[in-house]
């Protein structure tokens, strides 16, 4: 046991690519966006779009800084896996108690407070691990103390919102979003934190990402419940799957690139590209990834009550087609910052999906469905056929 506590953390390779642990952890986190959809769906309004996209970045934060830990040492081994474990359940419990963080009335304070706690007992326990594998490194101990620094601020109105609750609760809870990721983007400039492994890096956003799609699919059967199923029900089904594999293939190419691009950087600015490109960016991705499933539950609940002729609301559409543009806009973010050049329709496609916004939502749910799913194979194949158009464009070498 002393030896267990005394061990090293064990760096890694160049070579280091995602292990099961991690991928566990990912399912922890996937479970928590999962709550955060059934969150919103139960009283689906503009205000709690807004709470669902605040405790999703609660959550993003708990996952995003453990993913640049196993970047750096292996998680899977020794004291950190111990660590990891103990975060994994306090994320397990922010999940559980999540759907009612946001309400109101006497006796609801203790959810929001146990969300809190446990929130805080995640990031007490990054920066503690963060700390032991940096302690004979000066430069990365001052960038874990400054992030550390502005985090504990950043629990000073997450507390006070949690005891507030109400309106007070989502400016203060903003605020502390705000002071926490801002002080990581700082912290990354003054102190920096390098990216021993491009691969590793890319490959976890990934696939936190293409997990969090396959939540789309889930919501069919949370939408349809023990309804009999009927041809409605089965084709937005369908269509629901179409939704979701384009969007699976709009990410990979980009990935792909943004993954050799990291590649050949090094040094600090590695991590700085990484930083912005997978820590900031990504998080529109997974938002507008959260947001379609929430439009998904909405359109097959609807149908598998016999709605299917009424037109579809503003909140559901919303989620369709804004979820859809707020996930392009992320994918184009991306790609500025990771490849540094985005092609035309990879920058207007977010426009194109909130001009069709209004048009969905004077449409029954089915019809809207299918004028997304339209959209992004378009969108794919007009990609798909600009990608090979520009490998045919390009010079060959001749052969010597």
């Amino acid at each position: 046991m002393g030896r267990f506590f005394r061990s090293r953390p064990v760096a890694t390779a160049e070579t280091h690519r995602p292990t099961l642990f991690e991928v566990f952890f990912d399912l922890v986190i996937v479970f928590g966006f999962i709550r955060v959809t059934t969150f919103m769906s139960e009283r689906p309004s503009a205000v709690t779009l807004v709470q669902g996209l605040l405790v999703l970045m609660l959550l993003w934060n708990s996952w995003l800084v453990y993913a640049w830990l196993g970047n750096y040492v292996r998680i899977d081994v020794g004291l950190i896996r111990a660590g990891i474990a103990v975060a994994m359940a306090a994320v397990f419990l922010i999940a559980l108690v999540l759907p009612e963080a946001w309400e109101t009335g006497p006796g609801t304070r203790t959810p929001r407070l146990i969300l809190v706690l446990a929130y805080v007992v995640v990031r007490s326990t990054q920066f503690a691990l963060f700390y032991w594998v940096a302690v004979d490194d000066p430069r990365r101990l001052r960038t874990v103390r400054l992030y550390a620094l502005t985090t504990a601020l950043s629990w000073i109105p997450l507390v006070l919102g949690a005891v507030f609750g109400g309106t007070a609760q989502i400016l203060l809870w903003a605020a502390a979003l705000i002071i926490d990721m801002g002080g990581g983007v700082l912290a990354l400039l003054v102190g920096g934190w390098p990216v021993r492994s491009p691969g590793h890096f890319a490959e976890r956003h990934g696939l936190v990402v293409i997990i969090a799609l396959g939540e789309s699919l889930i919501s069919v059967g949370a939408g349809v419940g023990t309804q009999m199923i009927h041809w409605p029900t089965l084709l937005a089904a369908l269509l629901t799957l179409t939704v979701t594999g384009c969007l699976y293939w709009l990410y990979i190419p980009s990935a792909a690139s943004a993954g050799n691009a990291l590649t050949t950087d090094s040094g600090l600015h590695r991590g700085f590209v990484a930083g912005n490109a997978y820590s900031v960016a990504h998080l529109p991705l997974l938002a507008g990834t959260i947001y379609v499933a929430l439009g998904v539950e909405e359109v097959l609940a609807g149908l598998a009550h016999g709605k299917s002729h009424e037109t579809l609301h503003w909140i559901p559409a919303i989620a369709l087609f804004g979820g859809t543009a707020l996930y392009l806009a992320g994918r184009a973010t991306f790609l500025v910052v990771s490849v540094r050049c985005v092609r035309p329709e990879q920058f207007l496609a977010p426009g194109v999906a909130l001009l069709l916004l209004p048009v969905g939502r004077y449409l029954p749910g089915l019809a809207a469905l299918g004028l997304l799913a339209a959209f992004l194979a378009v969108l794919l194949s007009y990609e798909a056929w600009a990608r090979r158009s520009s490998m045919k464009d390009q010079p060959q070498s001749s052969p010597e």
